[in-house]
């Protein structure tokens, strides 16, 4: 049950950051600002950090 309840952990903290990335590249002031938050999130989720 544990692993069950921390794969549920896992996914939510996941859709969390994904709202934030995502509020965050559509309030963005700059397009270069926007640009840098688009290469961060598509880094991130490639796993290549």
């Amino acid at each position: 049950m544990s692993t069950m309840l921390k794969s549920l952990r896992n996914r939510r903290e996941l859709a969390r950051t994904r709202r934030a990335v995502d509020h965050a590249i559509s309030t963005a002031v700059t397009p270069g600002m926007r640009d840098e938050l688009i290469v961060m999130s598509q880094v991130r989720h490639a796993g290549l950090r």
